[in-house]
């Protein structure tokens, strides 16, 4: 698909979807948010894509919403309103919808929904020069829709302290507080996400979804229903061709060949 606020590309079973309005910081414009949903969406029901990398084009990762959307919202009907902020929470559902893991390469400011999209990841890499924080209480507004991702990375007490004081963090700071998980030299960042990316991408992408299931699925669980659940998905696992090729694999001493079933 050709996309207008996004770049979209796929090289070894690893895609890369870069925000592209570098001019404007890469704001989550409603344009950006309904093709960022599209594209994730997208990538996670092909099957040459096992990994999918979230980065920025130019000198920031995203700045946050976009202020003139912003303005123009005051006069707008209240279920217009709420039609068109649909396609935004869509976009942050989908951090526990997808089967293909999210990892962010937050090569520079990552600022309100910015910031969101950076804790929705499941892997989330950042440059030494990366700004990190939920800044919208300076405007008035409040970081309503990425408060629930903010809130499972850093904790609830960070996530309060982040919300009320709008402070921006610097890239070891977010670290310390579980933001993001790396920090690495800017020139460094694309072999550490790249390098990241090719391993998990070399599994099997059977095993990462039911990976992916056990973890979101047993979340909210009651702790003996979540045995019970995951008790399931590993009879699934274990008549899976992909195990059989696995064990095979490690004991003829050669790489596996993934199928996905």
């Amino acid at each position: 698909m050709n996309y207008e606020t996004i770049l979209v590309e796929v090289t070894e079973k690893v895609a890369r979807v870069t925000l592209n309005l570098p001019d404007m910081r890469n704001p989550l414009t409603e344009k950006m948010a309904e093709e960022l949903k599209e594209a994730i969406t997208d990538l996670d029901q092909r099957n040459d894509v096992n990994a999918i990398i979230l980065t920025g084009e130019g000198k920031a990762f995203s700045a946050g919403g976009n202020l003139k959307e912003f303005k123009s919202n005051f006069d707008k009907p209240v279920p217009q309103l709420h039609f068109e902020g649909r396609d935004s929470t869509e976009l942050f559902k989908l951090g526990a919808q997808v089967s293909t893991p999210l990892i962010a390469a937050v090569n520079g400011p990552a600022l309100g929904g910015g910031c969101g999209i950076v804790a929705m990841c499941h892997i989330a890499i950042a440059s030494s020069e990366a700004k990190l924080g939920l800044t919208e209480l300076r405007l008035g507004l409040v970081p309503f829709v990425i408060l629930p991702w903010i809130r499972r990375a850093v904790g609830d007490r960070n996530a309060m302290e982040m919300m009320l004081s709008a402070s921006v963090l610097t890239a070891e700071e977010a670290a310390e507080k579980g933001l993001v998980h790396r920090v690495v030299e800017p020139e460094l960042l694309e072999e550490e996400v790249m390098k990241t990316a090719m391993t998990v991408a070399s599994y099997s992408p059977l095993a990462v979804q039911l990976s992916m299931d056990a973890f979101y699925t047993t979340e909210q669980m009651d702790l003996m229903k979540s045995f019970d659940y995951l008790s399931t998905l590993r009879v699934v696992s274990f008549r899976s061709d992909d195990l059989k090729e696995g064990a095979a694999a490690f004991l003829e001493k050669r790489s596996p060949v993934w199928n996905g079933r």
